[in-house]
């Protein structure tokens, strides 16, 4: 019997490989190392291998596209649901491979070296802003109980710790331990700003780099980002589909009819949502010192509603705005006398 579709359980060196006929009829089901797994698919007829979308993923889609295979990552969220009986690797590689057979799926786009190089850029400088500010908070909480309270931001605490740390009248511990967090802060803040330089670098060189710089509120992080994780937003057919993914639109309980709507689901990658969200509230800070249709309209709708949901609002608007400019490959142009419904709409 021909096998055409391989279903892939994942992990980090045991996979459960399930391989099905066109009729939907078990071939084989076993557990594979990952040297076996490389065999089986060089040594496979092309055909369509399904995979949930999750840990190393994207490695494995990309072997699975050496070899001439059709890849497909299906997201865990859908996998789940078709889980039968107990949970085990056997039964979760017949879930993936039900769920590949559903209409109305949409699958994954796999990554590539590259953009996961990107993205692996964003998530180091993610720990390392957090970092930061763990260890300028733990000393700035210290020093209560010795009588320093410093001013907020980064410039009044390196001023104010040097000041100390040279000060021969505090006690030598003291200064011993402020130099050895400060060293550690110097340290934390040039890889910072050698991954901020590299990010600015690489989305520069790209064209649709270029035009999500040109949106208000896009800054070099954002459109790194979002071009690492979304491409050119070939995998949603709208710019209402991305929004959804990207978790910015209203959360529905409806019954019957009763329909309640709530705050935003927050689905999808939540790093390339705050970053999102960053970028509206500069947009909407900003917002009453133009008179454009974009910031016409997030003027009026902050009078409403309020800064926050306003910047939330506009997030979604900045979203849907970075597929339509992608898909259209032209730079943003802002337009006086028209309303930012029109400006945003999709024929």
């Amino acid at each position: 019997m021909k096998v055409t579709t391989i279903a892939i359980d994942l992990a980090k060196n045991v996979f459960q490989v399930l391989g099905m006929t066109a009729d939907a009829k078990k071939v084989y089901n076993k557990r594979l190392n990952r040297n076996q797994l490389k065999e089986l698919l060089c040594n496979t007829p092309a055909c369509t291998v399904v995979m949930e979308a999750c840990y190393s993923s994207h490695y494995w889609g990309r072997v699975g596209l050496q070899f001439g295979h059709n890849v497909k990552l299906i997201p865990a969220q859908h996998v789940t649901p078709f889980v039968r009986g107990n949970k085990n690797d056997s039964n979760d590689a017949l879930a993936i491979f039900e769920a590949s057979s559903r209409p109305n799926i949409r699958f994954v786009p796999i990554k590539s070296e590259a953009q996961q190089e990107v993205l692996m850029m964003h998530r180091i400088r993610d720990r390392l802003i957090k970092q930061r500010i763990a260890c300028t908070n733990q000393i700035r909480g210290l020093l209560v109980d010795f009588g320093f309270v410093f001013p907020q931001g980064f410039t009044a605490f390196e001023q104010n710790i040097w000041d100390i740390i040279n000060d021969s009248e505090q006690r030598p511990l003291l200064r011993y331990l402020l130099n050895q967090v400060y060293d550690e802060y110097l340290q934390i803040t040039k890889q910072l700003k050698d991954l901020n330089k590299l990010i600015k670098q690489k989305v520069e060189q790209t064209e649709t780099g270029q035009i999500l710089l040109s949106i208000p509120g896009i800054g070099h992080v954002i459109a790194s980002a979002f071009e690492a994780c979304i491409d050119k937003g070939q995998a949603f057919n709208t710019p209402k589909e991305l929004a959804v993914w990207l978790g910015l639109t209203p959360r529905q309980y409806a019954s019957g009819n009763k329909s309640q709507i709530y705050g935003i689901t927050k689905r999808g990658d939540s790093y390339l949502r705050k970053q999102l969200i960053h970028g509206a509230r500069t947009v909407v800070s900003h917002a009453h010192k133009k008179d454009d249709a974009l910031n016409q309209w997030i003027t009026q709708l902050k009078a409403r509603i309020g800064f926050n949901k306003t910047a939330v609002a506009t997030a979604h608007k900045l979203a849907r705005l970075m597929w339509i400019l992608l898909k259209k490959q032209t730079r943003y142009q802002a337009q006086i006398g028209q309303t930012a419904e029109i400006i945003l709409c999709v024929r």
